[in-house]
Order: C-alpha cells, then sequence, then structure tokens
C-alpha cells in the first residue's frame, strides 16, 4: 500500500480510537491511552504495519501538556519552589540509576556508548540523536526507551490507579474559552520556538510551560475540556502503537530482556526512594513515586491528574530530571570516554 493512501494513515488513530472506547466502557485506567496504545499494537502484529498521522502525536503532546500546565496555579508553583531541593535531590537520584542499567548492558558484551544512552531517563529521540553522535546503535537505543516507555504505560497507572484510594476530588474547574483561545495558539508558538531553539520535548514543554506560566502569573484557575485531554491521550496513545510490531518483539530479546530487568529495577528502586523522601518530608509518597518513576512526563503526569494527586509536583520532578539528562548526559559520557577509553587494541 503507498504512503500516500490516506487509509494507512488513518487506519492507526481509527484502531486507537476503538481500543480507547472498548477500554473505557471496561474502565481500564486512562483508557484513551492505554486501550489506543494496546489497538494499535494488535494490528500491527496481526501482520497489517499501519503508521501513525502525521503530526498527531505533536497534536496530542499539545493538548495535554497545556491541560497539565493549567494545574500550576499561583499557590501551587509556591509550593512547589518552596520543595525546589527536593525536587532536584529526586531527579538527581533517579538519574544516577542509570548506572545500573550500565553495569547491566555492559556486563553483556553490549559496548559503552549503546549501554549509556539505552540507559539514561531522558526522552527517546533526543537519546537516539546522541547516540548516532558517539557511534552507538541507534536501533537498539531507541528500542530500550521505547520498551521501557510501554511498561510505564501499560503498568503503572493500572498499579496506582487500582490500588491507590484516590484523593477526593478538587472542586470542578470550569475551562474559561476567552483564557483557552489566547493560550491554546500560545502554547503552539511556544512549542515552535522550543523546537527552533533545538530544546528537547518542544511539543511537551513548549505549551507546559507556556500555560503554566500564565496559570501562575494571572492566577487563572480554569483547566480544559475533558474531552480535550481525552484526545490528546488519544492521538499519543495511537501514535505510540506505531514502533512496535512482531519484528520489533523478536529482535535482540537478550538485549530487551535485560534492559526489561534493568526498567522494573529502578521502577522499584524509585518506589523505595520516594518512600524514603515522604517519611523525611511529609509529602504524599504516591505523587513522589510518581514523579521520580523512570518514564515519560505525559503519562505519569494523567496518573497523578486521575487520583487528584499534585499534578505540579510530579509534572516538575519529570521535566528536571529529563532537563538534567539533555545537560549533562552527553558531557558526562565523554568525561567517561576520557577516563576510560575503548582498549579495542587488546580485545
Amino acid at each position: 500500500m503507498s504512503d500516500r493512501y490516506p487509509l494507512k494513515h488513518l487506519a492507526a488513530p481509527f484502531a486507537g480510537l476503538l481500543g480507547g472506547w472498548l477500554a473505557s466502557l471496561i474502565h481500564l485506567p486512562l483508557p484513551w491511552m492505554t486501550g489506543s496504545l494496546l489497538a494499535v499494537i494488535l494490528v500491527r502484529c496481526s501482520g497489517w504495519l499501519i503508521t501513525e498521522l502525521p503530526g498527531g502525536r505533536r497534536v496530542g503532546q499539545w493538548l495535554v501538556a497545556s491541560a497539565i500546565g493549567l494545574h500550576f496555579t499561583a499557590p501551587v508553583l509556591e509550593q512547589v519552589l518552596g520543595h525546589l531541593w527536593l525536587i532536584l535531590l529526586g531527579s538527581l537520584g533517579t538519574c544516577l540509576l542509570s548506572v545500573l542499567g550500565i553495569a547491566i548492558l555492559r556486563r553483556n558484551g553490549v559496548d559503552r556508548a549503546t549501554a549509556f544512552f539505552s540507559s539514561m531517563p531522558g526522552g527517546a529521540s533526543e537519546m537516539v540523536v546522541f547516540a548516532l553522535r558517539h557511534g552507538a546503535d541507534p536501533a537498539r537505543v531507541a528500542a530500550a526507551h521505547s520498551l521501557r516507555l510501554l511498561l510505564v504505560v501499560l503498568t503503572i497507572p493500572a498499579i496506582f490507579i487500582w490500588t491507590l484510594p484516590a484523593n477526593a476530588p478538587p472542586t470542578l474547574v470550569q475551562p474559561d474559552w476567552g483564557w483557552l483561545l489566547i493560550l491554546m495558539p500560545l502554547g503552539l508558538l511556544a512549542a515552535l520556538i522550543w523546537r527552533r531553539l533545538g530544546q528537547p520535548n518542544p511539543w511537551m514543554l513548549g505549551p507546559l510551560l507556556c500555560c503554566a506560566a500564565a496559570s501562575a502569573i494571572f492566577d487563572l484557575n480554569i483547566a480544559l475540556p475533558a474531552a480535550g485531554s481525552a484526545i490528546g491521550q488519544w492521538l499519543i496513545g495511537s501514535a505510540l502503537g506505531c514502533h512496535f510490531d512482531r519484528k520489533f518483539f523478536r529482535s535482540a530479546p537478550a538485549f530487551l530482556l535485560r534492559v526489561l530487568l534493568f526498567a522494573v529495577t529502578a521502577m522499584l528502586a524509585a518506589a523505595a526512594g520516594a518512600w524514603l523522601l515522604g517519611r523525611f518530608t511529609e509529602m504524599e509518597v504516591a505523587g513522589l513515586t510518581l514523579g521520580l518513576m523512570p518514564g515519560g512526563i505525559t503519562e505519569l503526569s494523567l496518573t497523578a491528574e486521575a487520583l487528584h494527586l499534585s499534578v505540579a509536583l510530579v509534572t516538575a520532578l519529570q521535566v528536571a530530571r529529563l532537563l538534567l539528562v539533555m545537560f549533562f548526559a552527553e558531557p558526562v559520557f565523554r568525561l567517561w570516554q576520557r577516563r576510560a577509553p575503548e582498549l579495542d587494541a587488546s580485545q
């Protein structure tokens, strides 16, 4: 089928829409994301390699990021800034967990660059770019990050939503269409500028920072309509599913198994770290756990929203870790290369 044939691009969102609807009927956590993700994976594993809707994931990130950013009201931002030390400490701790992943992969013969960038808790696309610069295997790096994201999306929301009681729901916040008609285009512009500047995750961080800044400065108390968040989840889930097929799950099974082992270990370590921080700070352990999980900003912030936890705290922890990885991963890797160069001649 030609790539120009519209059905090839419309099939994935249609399958995702059907999957999201079925997931909502059986009350799966984050149904429009997990349902659409699983539906598209199922279709692709059946042999029909449908492709994602061009720009669909970006639109989904724009919608979800805007909704998350509106949680950053002035009192919430003040609380986040008051715990800035904790956010930096927690983010640094989860970054240091990558040492365990590097050790697991290196002991099993994976080259240094591939092991390093496969284990970093950063964005998949950015890590693949770094991998190409340093001679790593970009396919394995992409596979490692895709598998970790799949694990987080399919397990963490379910574990939290099915096992933890939700906090009392906050007062219902209504959309303010006057503000939304201003902020949504501004968020889109921020994403384009962020991308132009070569910054990480522009379609998530651009709208998020734009809406968060406006919400805090003008002390807004508004929200995106529930349908907007659901559409965003559907588009993101449908696009994520297009990264998986039978070939993916069959490729380098030993490598993927070790990545899975590291991801599960890192998730357990993050939960333990959150429990310790909660004991010393008297902050909600569930929110800290979501913030420290080696997953994506979108999925974990949406889980916090579903449980009526501090979305701002979870998002701040995730963003801080992403920025730490983006700005320090390459310098740390170069330092490691200088301190322990590969002895190819002796191998």
